[in-house]
């Protein structure tokens, strides 16, 4: 029997990372992209030495020398196109690399999930058999990001504007889990697409 793949994906702040914990609840892997960006950028590290190298003082971590400081090359890069893609080249197929080491040592389990904010921008979909969207509105999206990590609303907006709006990304879902409305609601949506 395939193993089913399952490509967990969102907007920032639609509540993939919420979703990917009830799975995990459940038994089921969870690899997770982002968790494999910052393994890639750790101190001491090929890509992390290039960043630095491109970016300087500006993404170094004070009284550190070979670490990055998140919050600054964050700001960077969302704030500059051609920086962000530079990066996203260094780190993507690094990540795709990671996906298929993973996958391949669990090749046995029955179902994988990759939890991926940037699955159809960074083109991993090919690693996927379904996709399941983690969906909410707009506005809600903006709100949660501004509480969640206390950015300047231009900022956040500037953040999600770096994605393709969910709107983009409903067509190509096998499966929506609505987030609009309380825990409860999405907690009982993933029940039941567990249990499918």
């Amino acid at each position: 029997m395939q193993q089913r793949q399952i490509g967990l994906t969102g907007g920032i702040a639609s509540g993939k990372s919420t979703v990917g914990h009830l799975l995990e609840a459940q038994g089921w892997p969870v690899l997770d992209a982002d968790r494999y960006a910052r393994d890639i950028l750790a101190p001491g590290s090929a890509a992390s030495t290039a960043v630095l190298e491109k970016f300087g003082a500006s993404v170094q971590q004070q009284n550190e020398i070979a670490t990055i400081n998140r919050a600054a090359l964050g700001e960077l890069i969302f704030a500059e196109a051609t920086q962000r893609q530079w990066l996203e080249q260094l780190i993507h197929p690094l990540v795709r690399q990671r996906f298929e080491q993973e996958l391949a040592a669990r090749s046995a389990e029955p179902i994988v999930v990759l939890m991926v904010p940037l699955l159809f921008e960074a083109n991993l979909t090919t690693l996927c058999t379904e996709i399941w969207l983690v969906d909410c509105d707009e506005k809600q999206q903006l709100t949660r990001m501004i509480q969640r990590d206390g950015l300047p609303e231009a900022e956040a907006k500037q953040r999600i504007a770096c994605q393709w709006p969910l709107a983009q990304k409903r067509p190509y879902a096998d499966q929506i889990i609505d987030n609009r409305g309380s825990k409860e609601h999405l907690i009982a949506q993933v029940n039941v697409l567990a249990k499918a």
